[in-house]
């Protein structure tokens, strides 16, 4: 079974046909939209060059450019926070031990419970006057982690369940520990499973920076705020900024689609390499061709 086919089963010819009709049908539409808004900016006078003015100056694209670094560095420090907690949390849930899968409970539901703006508010006003005042950078990326890392708990804990029991009944059989069976058998096939879940959650944790004018960082919506204020050309400085975040997760999403194709091309790799004619063994099923390589 591929990642592909994981979450939903493969759609048929009509299916497909219904696909293509309504992506046909979005695009229309989308391009119609679009045209009404170009044409209604036009008339309104929202695309004269003088409009454009302030966008000619380096000193503006500096400005904008050092706003998106901010954001690029508070994405990556939430998700470098993210990831590993969500991992934590994930393995906690699915103990056997009573004592560390409650905690890990709560702490996932409460963080899913909880508002991520209401946790600024409390790193903003209600740690500092118990001696807990971070700099701006970690009010803004400690919650936006927690809060993602609650998510991705969730995500590495469902690609976890979807595995078969055999693959580490399978792991036990040949002589793994259990650690080992999760770190070289079920981990790594569930990572590939979740990998698009995962990648959608970057995302999230970019969208989520915009957050940032609560405790006065400098990230993109922040700083558009900002020059907004300075220059009065609300249209202008929106729609440039709307046009660097969809660039961003275009980035986001072609990374991901490599990184994708890459982990393809081992796992094909790697059943090639199982037998010399690349066909597996009679009687073989997945699970064992994958153990027999790592035994």
């Amino acid at each position: 079974m591929s990642a592909n086919t994981v979450l939903f089963d493969a759609v048929g010819p009509k299916a497909r046909r219904r696909v293509a009709v309504l992506t046909i049908v979005s695009i229309l539409v989308s391009l119609v939209l679009a045209g009404l808004a170009y044409a209604q900016f036009y008339r309104s006078g929202q695309l004269a060059p003088s409009k454009w003015a302030e966008f000619h100056q380096p000193s503006t694209w500096q400005y904008l450019l050092r706003a998106f670094g901010n954001t690029a560095l508070a994405t990556v420090g939430a998700g470098a926070i993210a990831l590993p907690f969500g991992l934590v949390l994930a393995v906690g849930r699915l103990s056997g031990v009573r004592w560390l899968r409650w905690p890990c409970t709560a702490v996932v539901e409460v963080l899913r419970a909880v508002p991520l703006l209401l946790i600024i508010y409390i790193f903003v006003s209600g740690l500092p006057p118990y001696g807990i005042n971070p700099d701006v950078f970690w009010k803004l990326v400690i919650p936006i982690g927690l809060c993602s890392g609650a998510t991705i708990a969730e995500v590495f804990r469902a690609g976890i369940l979807a595995l078969p029991a055999g693959q580490t009944e399978a792991a036990l059989a040949v002589g793994l520990t259990r650690s080992q069976a999760f770190r070289l058998v079920v981990f790594p096939q569930a990572v590939r499973i979740v990998f698009p879940a995962l990648i959608a959650q970057v995302v999230i944790l970019l969208k989520d920076t915009t957050l940032g004018y609560v405790v006065s960082y400098g990230e993109l919506q922040q700083s558009s705020k900002v020059l907004v204020a300075s220059t009065g050309h609300l249209v202008q400085t929106y729609l440039l900024i709307t046009v660097i975040y969809i660039g961003m997760n275009v980035v986001i999403s072609n990374i991901a689609g490599a990184i994708d194709r890459r982990m393809s091309r081992r796992r094909a790799g790697t059943g090639a390499a199982s037998t010399p004619t690349g066909a597996p063994l009679p009687g073989q099923d997945a699970t064992e061709r994958q153990l027999s390589t790592l035994a």
